[in-house]
């Protein structure tokens, strides 16, 4: 598979792989399995949820600006989210208390693992906030619409209209396969997804 040279992707330890994917496309499942084979993984998401907790460190400055949607069990996800989805000028607001305490978590999870051959920074949004960057490859993972569509659907609060919103937000499934350097399919049985992930792991362990 062509491998795209980006800034800063020398090969230097560990290998950085970028895991990403559109939202129901399997990348829970994904960085799991990296896990089970032994490469540590960053997830971006369960930072955000730590940092939005009950005593979170980003709970006084979220309530601060956004009065209203927290309290004892930190941020109130719902609430926030029917504020900023749609809304450019709040969802930055947002993004300017959330992304440098994640990159600093972040910087902190690379150093703790820096004498390992390989690690996985899984973030959702790895093309359109620029991270792929900074990483050596990127692996996309995919599964076919109908198939999105209907694991997402069946998330507490869902709604047509909100994944129709999400999906604004986010580079088109199609965009992002065809800048993978890996494209994982979470469409077919977990055996083949998995025989992928060793595959793709094993590209990068020391010989």
């Amino acid at each position: 598979m062509t491998h795209h040279r980006r800034p800063g992707s020398r090969l230097r330890r560990p290998f950085i792989i970028g895991l990403t994917g559109s939202i129901g496309m399997g990348k829970s499942t994904a960085a799991a399995m990296f896990e089970r084979e032994g490469v540590p993984v960053f997830d971006a998401d369960s930072e955000v949820h730590r940092l939005q907790g009950p005593g979170g460190a980003l709970v006084a400055a979220i309530e601060t600006r956004f009065p209203g949607t927290t309290g004892p069990k930190g941020v109130d996800r719902q609430k926030l989210g029917a504020i900023v989805l749609g809304n450019k000028h709040e969802l930055a607001a947002l993004e300017a208390i959330i992304h440098p305490a994640v990159g600093k978590a972040q910087k902190c999870f690379l150093a703790r693992h820096r004498a390992r051959d390989v690690v996985v920074l899984d973030i959702p949004l790895l093309f359109e906030k620029g991270g792929w960057r900074r990483v050596g490859a990127i692996a996309v993972v995919s599964a076919p619409a109908w198939m999105q569509r209907r694991r997402v659907m069946r998330r507490r609060g869902m709604t047509a209209a909100k994944l129709k919103a999400i999906r604004r937000l986010q580079v088109p499934d199609r965009v992002k396969r065809s800048r993978a350097d890996f494209i994982i399919e979470t469409g077919r049985p977990k055996s083949e997804t998995r025989r992928q992930i060793r595959f793709i792991a094993s590209c990068f362990h020391a010989r």
